[in-house]
């Protein structure tokens, strides 16, 4: 059986080793890996793309390995698994609570916050640029639970379109 995947790591030293490590160890065999540093995304993350073989058995403990260890599978066999959503808080973010705002985002089953950039100036009201990663069709979820918390926290709200 052959599997393709391609997973988002960080452009740091040894990344690329520590998802190699454990195929071999889990009895599957690497056929290609190509590493495409020159397209790092927004989150400083770069695109591996990996084909490998092995029995059904072999590559879903190395799926759930790259799991454990924190890798993101975005894709598989050409299905999209993971999407990302970008999204925008305008307002009184820091003293309305951020690391709630945060918590009540990763809460949601299948979502987590990638990046949280936050501009602030001075006592004024200061904007937030969200990175979320989601599994596919969570979309619509995500936004309405960032526009139900908005709502609450008294916060302008700007999705992607």
């Amino acid at each position: 059986m052959r599997i393709n995947l391609v997973l988002e790591l960080l452009d740091v030293p040894g990344q690329l080793v520590k998802v190699l490590e454990p195929i071999s160890g889990l009895g599957a065999n690497l056929v290609t890996v190509i590493h495409k540093r020159d397209y790092k995304n927004e989150n400083g993350r770069v695109p591996v793309q990996l084909t490998l073989e092995g029995g059904q058995e072999e590559l879903q403990n190395v799926i759930q390995r790259f799991e454990d260890l924190g890798f993101s599978i975005i894709e598989m066999d050409g299905v999209v698994k993971k999407e990302k959503i970008s999204t925008i808080l305008f307002g009184h973010i820091v003293d309305q609570d951020l690391r709630d705002t945060m918590d009540k985002i990763n809460a949601l089953e299948g979502v987590v916050i990638v990046a949280f950039d936050i501009k602030l100036n001075g006592e004024d009201k200061s904007t937030a640029l969200i990175n979320i990663e989601a599994d596919v069709g969570k979309k619509q979820i995500v936004f309405n639970k960032i526009s139900e918390i908005a709502d609450e926290k008294n916060l302008l709200v700007i999705n992607e379109i």
